[in-house]
């Protein structure tokens, strides 16, 4: 890779890395502690959390319309979500193994711990539980992408591409034959150490 442009991306992940820290310490003003993947609130906080919170029936029928005449388009995507993932979570165990990929962890992408904040409903709730599956399966979808990715066409494209998953960085330059035949045993054999990174 490019001397630069690993310099740039070691620069990007410091900023992320206090992104990360600036959000803990943000977490910790509201009061937001992490137990074994949980969070806990202190009990002066919940208090003050639920006197936030919209009772159901008020929200429902204080609803806008045009959010109640979209409701059945939004729910009805959950379908094509339950398929796609079932596809491609069958593919991953299918093939993964067949290409000595490390299988994504599942637990890595899907985070559902809106449920404990005590200002939402319980409609509120089920819809930030909706979000949060979505949203966790794209993440889930594109890592799985990704490694498959890296392992058959490992090569970067002319065209700048918007928010690459984390493989995209070390592949191959557009254009550069033999980096792409050089590299694509060290990628392959780089996935097959990804199990071991990740366990560390």
């Amino acid at each position: 890779m490019n001397p630069r442009i690993s310099e740039l991306l070691d620069r990007i992940r410091l900023l992320e890395e206090e992104i990360e820290q600036e959000l803990k310490r943000r977490r910790a003003e509201l009061h937001a502690d992490f137990e074994d993947r949980r969070i806990r609130f202190e009990r002066e906080i919940l208090e003050q959390q639920r006197r936030f919170k919209a009772g159901l029936l008020a929200y429902v029928f204080g609803a806008e319309l045009r959010h109640a005449v979209s409701a059945p388009f939004v729910y009805a995507v959950i379908f094509p979500l339950l398929l796609l993932d079932l596809f491609v979570t069958l593919y991953q165990l299918i093939c993964f193994p067949l290409y000595r990929i490390p299988r994504v962890k599942r637990s890595d992408h899907f985070v559902f711990d809106r449920a404990h904040l005590a200002y939402l409903n319980l409609l509120e709730k089920l819809n930030c539980a909706y979000c949060s599956y979505g949203n966790g399966l794209a993440s889930y979808i594109r890592e799985i992408i990704g490694r498959t990715e890296q392992y058959w066409c490992p090569i970067k494209h002319a065209r700048r591409v918007l928010q690459a998953h984390p493989h995209y960085d070390g592949f191959a330059d557009y254009g550069d034959a033999e980096g792409y035949r050089n590299e694509l045993r060290g990628l392959r054999k780089a996935l097959a150490e990804l199990e071991r990174s990740e366990t560390c």
